[in-house]
């Protein structure tokens, strides 16, 4: 049994080391398409926003002239623009948290900041890559002992489950 739970830990922790390679890659991935979703956003937003001035009106004051129209479908567009522009703010606000923060950080301010729609896309078209880099390193290391570990622990807990058998000790003929 010791021999098989090796063997299982070891092929386990190499599966994890090399998946946590993989999540720089799709940080970068994922930040490739928060950069084409701001470019495209920032598009609608200017557009409104000159559409807006040639009314002699700011961007809020464009929103506020949709959101009172007695047509529903205006009102829609209204409140549709506002939701635009708020979530362009708010993924600028990603992009240069990003930007101004190391490896580390980066992750964390993905894992808690992260757009689903834009994440989810990122996760459709995700091509694994080799990483080389420190950070992929570093984390395919925590991986690889985190998933052995995962697996040793398990399998000291089915063994202390099924409790120790005594060992036959072969009687010695005299």
């Amino acid at each position: 049994m010791p021999m098989m739970v090796r063997r299982l830990a070891l092929f386990f922790a190499m599966l994890c080391g090399l998946m946590m390679t993989q999540v720089p890659e799709f940080a970068e991935q994922y930040q490739q398409r928060l950069g084409g979703a701001i470019d495209e956003l920032s598009a609608i937003v200017a557009r409104f926003d000159s559409d807006s001035a040639a009314q002699g009106l700011t961007e809020d004051g464009g929103i506020e002239r949709l959101l009172a129209n007695s047509d529903e479908f205006v009102r829609q567009r209204g409140t549709q623009m506002r939701e635009i522009s708020a979530r362009l703010v708010r993924l600028q606000d990603v992009q240069q948290m990003l930007r101004n923060h190391g490896p580390a950080e980066r992750l964390v301010i993905l894992a808690t900041h992260y757009d689903s729609s834009i994440a989810a896309r990122a996760f459709e078209s995700f091509q694994p890559a080799v990483p080389v880099s420190a950070e992929a390193f570093v984390l395919g290391l925590i991986g690889f002992i985190g998933g052995g570990g995962a697996v040793h622990a398990a399998g000291y807990s089915f063994k202390r489950k099924l409790g120790r058998r005594p060992r036959k000790i072969p009687s010695e003929s005299i």
